[in-house]
């Protein structure tokens, strides 16, 4: 959620406009026969989902129920910056194609909506079920502006709401808040999942600069268990939308997997997502490293506040998490005029042994490839320079690229015909993967944006498997199947239509790079 205590001034006048008990199905949000005339703007994602309008930011609440997928999110239908925050409502039959649905939470008289979780809860454990309708549970955090501006440090509380048509409307808990604030600046982001060690529901929660974790059998009353991260990990900033996992690795065996995002204090700057891996025993949670943390989900600057799907069927098995495609540097100042934030592919992480550590590593769900609209090819080869558009014959503005390279440097180039580009690749020498987009396109809005990009090569091998996702302002690239993933946005004054590969040092071997033209999801 928001990283600042101190918040934006936002008139009374505008909150009670927008304030509501329970949620109600307006066509605020519900009309979808508009889309394509508002879904084709400057710098519009044409393969990420974005709001229609106004201010997005942290996806929250998503759960798979009925061959559903629900995203909601944080969203002020008020403006383009942040502003009162409340839930937004999508759904998906397939994880790409997304129908805009009317708000779920309003703020009300307690406070604003931020993040939080959902749950389906098959078993009733809630008492909430009725006439056989499956209670669907979800956390939040209640924000009360008015006692943050009157200087009390307990302005932050966990609410439940609750939905018994699926999701699509809610009613908020008689009996808020279920956790009181103990006297915690910084105290959100309730994340609550099944454990089945303890046979319990526990709730991972943000408490500043470190994680505690709450229990409870019916989902209304809560008892503190432990607490997690003081000397754990980077402190650069405040602890933000966390989620406990359990994983296996690719020799079946179990850990817990703890993911928490900062802000700022990532490694290129500002927003980004740690996690630390070690093992849960339904109290406690104790680091297989001591004192760091196992790693980032994103090195890019521009991956923020991803949290996984609850309630994915057991035969479908994947850990599926979408993050927030923006950085809290910058995202109420990049140049989108109607709406501001995308959000980023869906990705399915797998928990790896790399060395002696186990490593998150994750790749784009394979339901991305039905948006492909054909293929280009380039046979293996030794090159020192490759115009792969002009060679493969295809339109990479909207496209995966896949293929295999031999280790050494290697820089791709994505450009325009303005003389726009984005540079991407491997820097051998200094073992770094990079992005530059210093010279990307609009870059003045804030004067970290055009500063460059690394990461670690945390997988090494003789071949640099690399994928690129290239929407029409964004690249996500996954790098040693996804071992270093990297996420930027970008503003270019026309589309990339141009990609070509460079031996940096000279010649460079590849192996059949593949590029696939995407259609749009609207």
């Amino acid at each position: 959620m928001k990283s600042i205590t101190k918040l934006a001034f936002v008139s009374v006048a505008l909150l009670l406009v927008s304030c509501k008990d329970k949620s109600q199905a307006t066509s605020e949000n519900s009309d979808t026969t508009k889309v394509d005339t508002v879904m084709h703007e400057a710098y519009r994602p044409q393969l990420h989902f974005s709001p229609k309008e106004k201010w997005m930011n942290d996806p929250n609440g998503m759960f798979f129920l009925d061959g559903e997928y629900h995203l909601f999110y944080q969203y002020f239908p008020g403006g383009t910056k942040w502003g009162p925050m409340h839930w937004g409502h999508a759904v998906s039959k397939d994880l790409i194609h997304w129908e805009h649905l009317p708000i779920a939470l309003y703020p009300d008289s307690t406070g604003y909506i931020f993040s939080g979780s959902a749950v389906v809860d098959h078993h009733n454990t809630s008492g909430l079920a009725k006439n056989g309708e499956i209670p669907i549970v979800a956390y939040y955090t209640i924000h009360d502006d008015k006692k943050a501006k009157a200087g009390r440090v307990d302005y932050q509380t966990q609410a439940m709401a609750y939905s018994l048509d699926k999701g699509r409307t809610w009613t908020k808990y008689d009996q808020n808040p279920a956790i009181s604030n103990p006297g915690i600046i910084d105290f959100r982001d309730p994340k609550v999942s099944w454990n089945s060690k303890s046979k319990q529901w526990v709730m991972t929660l943000a408490v500043k600069d470190h994680i505690s974790f709450y229990g409870s059998t019916n989902l209304k009353q809560w008892k503190k268990l432990s607490d997690f991260g003081l000397n754990e990990g980077d402190h650069g900033g405040v602890w933000e939308c966390p989620d406990l996992l359990t994983m296996k690795d690719e020799h079946g065996v179990e850990k817990n997997v703890l993911i928490v995002s900062i802000n700022p204090g990532g490694p290129n700057r500002g927003s980004a997502t740690q996690y630390f891996v070690g093992d849960f025993d339904g109290k406690t949670f104790k680091n297989d490293t001591p004192g760091k943390n196992s790693g980032w989900v994103d090195y890019g600057p521009d991956n923020y506040a991803g949290v996984t799907f609850n309630n994915i069927p057991k035969e479908d098995g994947r850990c599926i998490m979408i993050g927030w495609m923006s950085n809290w540097f910058y995202a109420e100042l990049v140049p989108t005029e109607k709406w501001r934030s995308a959000m980023t592919i869906p990705r399915v992480l797998t928990l790896r042994t790399i060395g002696k550590n186990h490593v998150v590593q994750s790749l784009p769900v394979v339901e991305i490839e039905e948006t492909i609209e054909s293929t280009g090819k380039i046979s293996t080869r030794e090159v020192d320079t490759l115009d792969i558009t002009a060679e493969a014959k295809v339109d990479v503005r909207l496209s995966r690229i896949q293929g295999r390279i031999k280790k050494a440097n290697f820089v791709f180039e994505l450009s325009n015909a303005k003389g726009e580009k984005i540079l991407f690749g491997l820097d051998d020498v200094g073992g770094k993967f990079f992005v530059d987009r210093s010279a990307s396109g609009k870059v003045n809005f804030h004067p970290d944006f055009k500063l460059g990009i690394q990461a670690p090569r945390v997988r090494d091998s003789e071949w640099v498997e690399f994928t690129a996702i290239v929407d029409v302002a964004s690249i996500e690239l996954f790098f040693d199947q996804g071992a270093t993933v990297m996420t930027a946005i970008y503003f270019p004054n026309d589309g990339y239509s141009k990609l070509k590969l460079y031996g940096k040092n000279g010649k460079v071997s590849t192996d059949a790079i593949v590029v696939d033209e995407l259609k749009t999801i609207w």
